[in-house]
């Protein structure tokens, strides 16, 4: 029995001084759990600070301007258009460069002066019902303040807002997840398992005995991981079969177009993933690095769940190097929305500029490792 424990608290020891050796391992461990940490502490928000605001005001006057002022000085909105026509919210929407329109019937305070009830437009983008409809609920607070605030002079006042959902009409959940959960699958196919089964393949040592081949090092690398993006894809083609026919989620746009950026983004993601397994020491560091540094940002950081707006313009930032912030806009720009290159050219460059710089960094950190 003695023996027994001996034998038990040496192996203990022994593996505790491996993990202690490994430091690239043990700080990815210690500094993981602080991660998680801050990121789900900011991202674990529903509250939107930067609405977007299209207004459309065919003919201003003194209530229009008042109301318009009101969401100038909230400090959750942000105007950053107004027309007297609403051809200019169509190309906004369609862009992502705006949340929200609001629009005003043609004199809107000749009707207030009358005491009928008077109707505004509200018209929010929902491909992400539930920041949609809580942007609508902020407006709408606007408004009624407003109303109240007139009521109580004396005046008899009714504004009855009207609200419009575009993209996701019905404001269905699935059609913001499924997009998302498709990014997250490509990266667990790419980014995950190319480090994991790169650095294997480097601690056993059958990566430097392919050397011997006439292969060159880029040659080897891209063998190895072609057969993942393969597998991407073929993971693409059954994630859109199983939302066209179990949750019918639209696809409004081209086919051709959202295959081409899933190729796009899944090489991003292999070369992300050859770049961790050049750095990483062991395969238990690369999986930890791949775990730390792609999949934890593309769940919290990419807009699949918690939108962006709502977190602090620090971590804004940081969302631009994140690669399926940029694949998620396509992709639902594709499916509910139906736009094309007119509208995803920015989000096709940076995903572009990703790949150069990923496979630029990868190469070069693998070429000594080959020497």
């Amino acid at each position: 029995m003695a023996d027994r424990r001996s034998a038990l608290h040496a192996f203990i020891v022994k593996e505790m001084r491996h993990i202690l050796r490994d430091r690239q391992t043990l700080t990815i461990l210690l500094l993981l759990p602080l991660a998680m940490v801050v990121l789900f502490g900011y991202a674990l928000r529903n509250d939107i600070t930067d609405v977007r605001l299209v207004v459309i005001d065919p003919t201003p006057d003194y209530a229009t301007i008042a109301l318009r002022n009101r969401f100038a000085g909230n400090p959750r909105f942000e105007i950053v258009a107004t027309s007297q026509t609403p051809d200019l919210a169509e190309p906004l929407f369609r862009r992502g460069d705006a949340d929200l329109a609001l629009a005003f019937p043609p004199r809107f305070a000749e009707s207030l002066s009358q005491g009928v009830p008077t109707r505004l437009l509200l018209v929010g983008d929902a491909s992400d019902p539930n920041t949609g409809s809580t942007m609508a609920a902020y407006a709408t607070a606007v408004i009624t303040s407003y109303q109240t605030e007139i009521g109580a002079t004396g005046q008899a006042v009714r504004i009855v807002p009207q609200l419009r959902m575009r993209f996701n009409p019905t404001l269905e959940s699935v059609n913001l997840f499924v997009p998302g959960l498709i990014a997250l699958v490509l990266t667990l196919i790419t980014a995950l398992m190319t480090s994991i089964s790169l650095s294997r393949e480097k601690e056993r040592g059958t990566l430097e005995i392919l050397l011997v081949s006439p292969l060159h090092p880029w040659q080897i690398i891209l063998g190895k991981v072609m057969p993942y993006l393969l597998l991407a894809l073929g993971n693409v083609a059954t994630a859109l079969l199983a939302a066209w026919a179990v949750f019918h989620v639209p696809f409004r746009g081209s086919l051709v177009l959202l295959l081409s950026a899933s190729v796009l983004y899944s090489m991003v993601g292999l070369s992300l993933g050859v770049l961790i397994a050049a750095l990483a020491p062991s395969q238990r560091a690369a999986m930890l690095a791949a775990l730390a540094g792609t999949m934890l940002p593309n769940a919290l950081l990419s807009g699949m769940i918690f939108p962006i707006a709502s977190l602090p313009a620090w971590l804004r930032m940081v969302t631009y190097v994140v690669p399926a912030r940029w694949f998620i806009v396509i992709a639902r720009g594709i499916m509910l929305k139906g736009v094309g290159l007119t509208y995803l050219w920015k989000e096709l460059a940076v995903l572009t500029v990703m790949l150069v710089v990923l496979l630029i960094a990868a190469v070069r950190s693998f070429k000594p490792r080959f020497a």
